[in-house]
């Protein structure tokens, strides 16, 4: 069942939204964001489909491959940008749920994805080495970009992505080389802890392909990654081996390229076939359709405009299968956590892909916004989308 009511949204005319369990979105007018004037910003109506009496709407648009996002001390959304080598400040001064400005915040960097402040400073994850910048009083980067440090850049998976623990360490996710093949740089395929000022780097959990994306959940104070398992495993390509939730411990293995999780078990990759090795691995804390591609996640403890069910549930940003033959992922799911385990997914937003297997977007990262909605970035759309209830 849809219901329409009618709200006043700023800048705009009296506008229809739906909420419900299919499409929700502003059918009548889109608010004009940076860059776009009214008419020309393509509708979500019977575009995107959300649980029942959640509404999505535009954030901003104009953002082409625009990544990870972090919220600010400001309240104003950074956006990473690696095709342009830059991050982007988004801010919603009216307070009314779309962004009013985009600036470049910070530039002159090399293909940054991740970030995240801690103690006065944005800490950039460039693909060779985390650097950082302090903000001045417009948002922008006050000097150049200061290097804390390296780790190998570029490759098969060159995106990196950082957060900092309850030990206030910094941990820097670095993806493999390759789709499959035994690592000669033991910092690949691999989370790095390092001193909060970026010294002292050594492996924290390896065996890790490409643990995309990674967060402290704030509960447990564990630290949380989704990986994307290989490609291309004999005989069956399509559903094996499945995507992962991992929740790392100091000196864990995950067990790649040796092995990969299924039924709860390690089980050794037909190239290896070590299972002596898999033996000492840590099986998936969950397992999820296999070629999803997850990428960003999100704890909902502060999503405060989220039912009460909700919170201390994850999020997780599915970009989408590349070489299976029907199509899988490009949408945003929850996973429902209990005893601080992860139990079961679910789809939360969908519709970025077609019946016929196409996709006018790809989702990459979501965060709790200021107002305890949630963000939810789209690279192939250039869009970032804002979901409350």
């Amino acid at each position: 069942m849809i219901r329409i009511t009618r709200t006043t949204l700023a800048g705009c005319s009296l506008a229809l939204v739906l909420t419900a369990g299919c499409s929700a979105q502003d059918r009548d007018a889109q608010p004009t964001t940076p860059g776009t004037t009214p008419g020309t910003m393509p509708a979500l109506a019977d575009r995107l489909t959300v649980p029942a009496g959640f509404t999505v709407r535009y954030f901003a648009q104009n953002l082409s491959g625009v990544r990870f996002l972090a919220l600010g001390p400001d309240g104003a959304v950074y956006a990473s940008v690696p095709g342009a080598n830059k991050v982007m400040r988004l801010t919603d001064v009216d307070g009314d749920g779309v962004a009013d400005s985009s600036v470049v915040a910070v530039s002159g960097l090399n293909r940054p994805q991740g970030l995240a402040f801690h103690k006065g400073y944005l800490y950039i994850a460039n693909t060779d080495g985390v650097v950082r910048v302090r903000l001045g009083a417009t948002g922008r980067a006050s000097g150049e970009p200061e290097a804390v440090n390296h780790y190998s850049g570029g490759g098969t998976h060159w995106t990196r992505s950082i957060v900092f623990g309850a030990d206030s360490a910094m941990y820097v996710a670095v993806g493999s080389s390759c789709n499959l093949c035994v690592e000669k740089d033991s910092t690949r395929a691999a989370v790095m802890r390092y001193d909060e000022d970026g010294r002292n780097g050594r492996v924290f959990a390896r065996g890790l392909r490409n643990a995309v994306g990674i967060a402290l959940n704030p509960a447990t104070g564990q630290i949380w990654v989704s990986q994307n398992e290989r490609d291309n495993i004999a005989p069956d390509h399509q559903n094996l081996p499945p995507e992962e939730i991992n929740i790392l411990r100091g000196g864990g293995d995950y067990g790649w390229p040796y092995c990969y999780s299924l039924h709860g078990a390690a089980v050794p990759n037909p190239e290896y076939h070590d299972g002596a090795r898999c033996s000492g691995t840590i099986p998936a804390a969950l397992e999820m359709q296999a070629h999803s591609a997850p990428l960003g996640i999100t704890f909902l403890h502060d999503a405060t405009s989220f039912p009460e069910e909700y919170r201390g549930d994850l999020l997780v940003a599915f970009h989408g299968s590349w070489n299976r033959d029907e199509p899988t992922g490009a949408k945003v799911v929850r996973v429902h956590i209990m005893n601080g385990q992860p139990v079961s997914v679910e789809d939360f937003v969908t519709g970025w892909q077609l019946a016929n297997g196409e996709r006018w977007g790809r989702p990459v990262d979501a965060i709790v916004y200021r107002d305890g909605s949630v963000l939810i970035s789209d690279d192939a759309g250039g869009a970032i989308y804002r979901v409350s209830h």
